[in-house]
């Protein structure tokens, strides 16, 4: 699933992904990051195929895991829940005025001789 497709799935328009992930989703996103950079750190991988092919089989290595974590749970890694706040009520204005106390003058302390 793409970022933009997942960011939809949660209803997240300016929002972080990774603010509103579960720990799962987190966990299955640090693997294939972890795999795929140390695939390509194995490999000595320089230039863009060698690291997508690094990228891919990193992400490939997470999906399989994902896969075999929802088989054996019967439950999606990746949910709609998200970790938005909830929106606060407007703060209504208090029914009494405010009053204002005004500070005193400052006293100068006499001049010692």
């Amino acid at each position: 699933m793409s970022v933009a497709q997942h960011k939809e799935m949660k209803g997240l328009k300016s929002h972080n992904l990774r603010d509103h992930m579960s720990e799962a989703e987190l966990i299955f996103t640090a693997l294939a990051e972890l795999s795929t950079r140390q695939i390509a750190e194995s490999a000595e991988a320089t230039g863009m195929a060698q690291n997508k092919f690094a990228a891919q089989t990193g992400e490939r290595i997470a999906r399989q895991a994902r896969n075999q974590l929802e088989g054996k749970t019967g439950k999606p890694v990746v949910t709609g829940a998200n970790y938005l706040s909830p929106v606060a009520p407007p703060v209504e204005s208090a029914a009494q005025p405010v009053k204002v106390i005004k500070a005193a003058k400052a006293v100068k302390a006499p001049k010692k001789p």
